[in-house]
């Protein structure tokens, strides 16, 4: 029988996916939390000691993985500087690739929508 993904699966995939590209990147991992609503996901620092902030957001397609909270992003973006950090953020759009309307399934192939990893500015303006 198939089993749907939960919002914490979900999740968990992207983490995966992000993970391997900050581990390819080069990106030391300091901590990794993989619970819903609790940010930053990762944190890690890179070779010349610079501290980053990672936010990962998966969704499901059709939605659009690259819109966040921005007030919210605000107030975290002011924690990073706080801790002299930067703050990267990677949204994953992932769907069924049998219709939109159906869930994802363990151990079964999705659909993903991903524009990298980015660099959210956190100068104040």
């Amino acid at each position: 029988m198939k089993k749907p993904l939960s919002k914490q699966d979900l999740h968990n995939l992207a983490m995966n996916y992000v993970g391997k590209e900050l581990e390819e990147r080069g990106f030391e991992f300091i901590a990794i939390n993989s619970k819903l609503k609790k940010h930053p996901q990762f944190v890690c620092m890179d070779k010349k000691k610079q501290y980053f902030f990672v936010i990962v957001k998966a969704v499901i397609l059709p939605d659009n993985a690259n819109n966040y909270d921005v007030v919210w992003m605000e107030s975290f973006k002011a924690h990073a500087r706080e801790k002299n950090a930067k703050v990267l953020y990677a949204g994953l759009g992932l769907g069924n690739p049998d219709g939109k309307d159906l869930p994802l399934y363990l151990d079964e192939e999705y659909l993903l929508e991903y524009s990298g990893i980015q660099l959210l500015e956190t100068n104040l303006n």
